[in-house]
């Protein structure tokens, strides 16, 4: 539908008659039901998001522009009404409209709501991801020792079928080559960068996943009485299982969830909404509870204890991001997005915003 056939539906005859007087972009026409919101949620003010005058919320919108150019799937347990969103996506403020405007755009378009747990509880968990960049290698070596591979195209199932079975019988297409801890770490965070041998740089986005329930690495260790030297971290663990790698091959295999990944020209990281991820601006959050593409405002704080109050857009999702107050953080690519990312986990406050006057839907 054409952006002056929107402009019709949602402002009418009267409004395009007036046109030349000027519509009111920021007054919404389509009228709504609160009478079914979750209980999940509680309407509060925006007084009541902690930080919210101090946020920049310009690259929130920003992050919400490429929502608006996704296909959202509609489903969940929180769903906005799809014409109320569609109207919110044709009155978005300029790229280059200052951050008074864009603050008081999503005011005057969107309703904050307190999400509470099962229990009643305020705070959940808040972890980060990224994307890494690693060694890789066209070919098997001795240190590029394990597949990085697609989704089969022969027919072959591979959902319910364990990592191990999957390796060994070779259930896909072999992309690349890397370290087989590197190659973990890629699954976990979803996607990476590869840095060939002759300076190549390639994009891996995920493509699939098996199903199978994911065992951490860290905790095997654990139950194993082996503590790496610094503990029990990412870069510990890591460490420690390229210095072991019979031991690393042993739990990465006992962690039956496999990813496929496929090679991208664009370096861009690509959430499960089908658009590109913004650096601390995309979050990971359950999408059998939410319908991705919603702002949504965190209050939480980093792993090295600043505080952290930002307005992000829900775009991503993940096995192990379940729950109505769980967010997983993306935090950009390299070394340095890693640093931040892997030591992230704090508790805090979340806040969904819905468009004003919004239906809620039920679930299909």
């Amino acid at each position: 539908m054409s952006l002056f056939n929107n402009f019709v539906r949602f402002c009418g005859i009267s409004c395009i008659v007036a046109l030349v007087s000027g519509c009111d972009l920021s007054a919404p026409m389509h009228e709504g039901d609160n009478s079914k919101i979750p209980s999940n949620l509680t309407a509060v003010s925006y007084s009541a998001l902690p930080g919210w005058r101090d946020d920049d919320v310009r690259y929130a919108l920003q992050a919400f522009r490429n929502t608006c150019k996704a296909k959202i799937q509609y489903s969940g347990s929180v769903i906005p009404d799809p014409e109320l969103l569609r109207e919110k996506c044709n009155m978005l403020p300029s790229a280059s409209a200052d951050v008074k405007t864009v603050r008081a755009w999503f005011e005057s378009n969107f309703q904050p709501y307190q999400v509470h747990n099962e229990k009643g509880g305020k705070t959940g968990t808040y972890t980060g991801y990224y994307s890494p960049v690693i060694p890789g290698c066209k070919t098997r070596t001795a240190q590029c020792n394990e597949p990085i591979m697609g989704v089969p195209i022969d027919g072959r199932g591979y959902k319910g079928v364990s990592k191990r079975d999957i390796v060994n019988k070779k259930i896909g297409r072999v992309l690349y080559w890397a370290n087989i801890v590197d190659v973990q770490n890629l699954q976990i965070q979803g996607s990476g960068m590869l840095k060939l041998e002759d300076g190549q740089m390639v994009k891996l986005n995920f493509a699939a996943v098996n199903d199978m329930p994911f065992k951490s690495i860290g905790a095997q260790l654990q139950e194993r009485g082996i503590k790496p030297a610094g503990g029990y971290s990412a870069d510990a663990v890591w460490s420690h299982l390229k210095q072991n790698p019979t031991l690393a091959k042993e739990v990465i295999y006992n962690n039956p969830r496999y990813v496929y990944f496929y090679e991208t020209p664009q370096h861009s990281v690509v959430g499960k909404l089908g658009t590109p991820l913004s650096k601390i601006r995309s979050v990971a959050m359950d999408d059998s509870l939410y319908t991705l593409g919603l702002p949504v405002y965190i209050n939480t704080s980093l792993s090295d204890g600043r505080s952290f109050n930002r307005l992000m857009i829900t775009q991503d999702t993940g096995g192990a991001i379940r729950g109505w107050i769980r967010a997983d953080i993306f935090f950009g690519s390299g070394d340095e997005a890693y640093q931040v990312a892997h030591g992230q986990h704090s508790q805090g406050q979340m806040f969904i915003l819905m468009p004003k006057e919004y239906s809620y839907v039920k679930p299909r």
